[in-house]
């Protein structure tokens, strides 16, 4: 019997944990909800947008990359923002995830002053440390889908950026993408709260500057 009791406290504990962390990323949500657009007409304007890396295909964006890029064009050209910062892996010379949207949007017509790569930003809490400590950014309007939105607007927020968020357009919604918010969420949450500084910071290139400094 007394076997029988520890492994139901166990289980009950295991339940707690699990709701617990289920937790994490829906209070992220609700936190950032306010602000949160769909419409580009009633986001506030911002210094800059930030375009969240993801994986490219064959040296051009992927699909979910491509979304996020096209959110960005559309605020620059809407006159939301002045600035498109582009972050993303480019930990080696084989693997680059800035330099196709760099093209991308060069493509699009936006002006390649306005253009900004950060070249190190290996994580959302990595890029949005440094769009504030080595881009100097004060106010943004972060890109991305709805899975990744509410944790990269709250670590942007708790970081200290005047941010916003608008959602990019396509991408899955396989609920793959929602689970694996739940450790990214937790990692998140661990992050700012030791205030991790990122493994590169380096010198800085304030947005008042011209982005083509950052492009190598």
């Amino acid at each position: 019997m007394t076997g029988v009791r520890f492994y139901r406290r166990l289980l009950l504990v295991l339940l707690a944990l699990a709701v617990a962390c289920f937790l994490v990323p829906l209070g992220m949500r609700v936190a950032v909800a306010p602000f949160v657009y769909e419409s580009l007409d009633d986001v506030p304007r911002a210094e800059v947008a930030i375009v969240l890396g993801a994986s490219v295909v064959a040296g051009k964006p992927s699909p979910i990359l491509a979304d996020r890029a096209n959110a960005a064009i559309a605020l620059h050209s809407a006159g939301k923002v002045g600035k498109i910062l582009v972050t993303g892996d480019n930990g080696t010379l084989t693997y680059n995830e800035v330099a196709p949207v760099r093209q991308y949007l060069l493509d699009a017509g936006i002006p390649a002053q306005d253009i900004f790569l950060d070249h190190a930003g290996f994580d959302t809490y990595s890029s949005m440390y440094r769009a504030e400590e080595v881009f100097q950014a004060r106010s943004a309007i972060v890109v991305t889908q709805d899975f990744h939105l509410p944790r990269a607007l709250w670590i942007a927020r708790h970081l200290g950026l005047t941010a916003y968020g608008v959602t990019a357009e396509g991408g899955t919604r396989s609920p793959y993408n929602y689970v694996r918010e739940i450790p990214a969420s937790l990692k998140a949450l661990f992050e700012v709260w030791t205030r991790r500084e990122p493994k590169y910071l380096g010198q800085t290139y304030p947005l008042t500057g011209s982005g083509e400094a950052t492009w190598y």
